[in-house]
């Protein structure tokens, strides 16, 4: 074979496997938002982010960037740089979560933003997503567990609405999380909703001794349940996001309930 055939061959072939590599190349799923997402240290367990369990749920080769971080609104995510960061991940094909509200709406804390400038920085982060062809999926904050007098958890964040109105005028994937986990922790009631939060008496619990009643922060099971409820809306949606989903052992589909 002469040095020219020889040449010609190794190039194909390297075109072959950069091609298969390519076709084998997976999406990422990238996720911007506050605490109620955000991966816990041990020292605060069992305190855990619905984005914890959420990243169980997908294929080997799958790879999740939770940068969600505790206390973050719209506008200190951009600040502080984590944005940069989920967008140096970004590539064509991923699937970017974007859930904030929880610090936005508070007007006595630092990462205050006003009706106005949430709107106009979830669309930034849209638009950002977009160009690198990427799809954003958009939530409302989850619920905080506020028991009303009739029974029923308070509606408090009135920065859902916001989120539903950029979702509809930009035309991404939307899931009302705030309507979504307020009726299902409404449906579990008081005793049994507390289960799924921050309630622990004091000497239980050597990361919390005098103990801890927080009605914003789930603990294992609460973030698990509302993973699932994330993903069942996906579901719902027929979400191209739920063709990534871990193949279920075949030793589990003898299981049912």
């Amino acid at each position: 074979m002469s040095f020219y055939r020889r040449f010609v061959y190794i190039v194909l072939v390297c075109c072959m496997m950069n091609n298969s590599i390519a076709a084998e190349a997976k999406p990422q799923i990238l996720m911007a938002g506050d605490s109620t997402m955000s991966i816990k240290a041990l020292s605060d367990y069992p305190e855990t982010g619905w984005g914890m369990p959420f990243a169980t749920f997908f294929a080997e080769g799958i790879t999740i960037h939770n940068l969600a971080k505790n206390g973050r609104s719209t506008a200190s995510f951009r600040s502080e740089g984590l944005w940069q960061q989920l967008m140096e991940h970004c590539q064509a094909g991923d699937y970017v979560f974007i859930q904030f509200g929880h610090n936005d709406e508070v007007s006595t804390k630092a990462t205050y933003t006003t009706p106005e400038q949430f709107k106009a920085n979830l669309l930034a982060y849209i638009n950002e997503v977009k160009a690198k062809q990427a799809q954003p999926i958009l939530l409302s904050p989850m619920t905080r567990r506020y028991f009303a007098a009739d029974g029923k958890i308070e509606a408090t964040h009135p920065y859902s609405a916001i989120v539903r109105d950029v979702a509809k005028q930009s035309g991404v994937t939307f899931i009302d999380m705030d309507s979504i986990t307020r009726d299902y922790f409404t449906a579990l009631g008081d005793v049994d909703s507390a289960l799924r939060f921050m309630h622990i008496k004091p000497d239980l619990h050597p990361n919390y001794p005098h103990g801890v009643k927080d009605n914003t922060h789930f603990n294992e099971l609460g973030a698990r349940e509302v993973a699932q409820l994330v993903l069942t809306e996906l579901k719902l949606r027929q979400h191209s996001l739920v063709n990534e989903l871990r193949p279920t052992d075949p030793k589990h589909l003898k299981l049912s309930y």
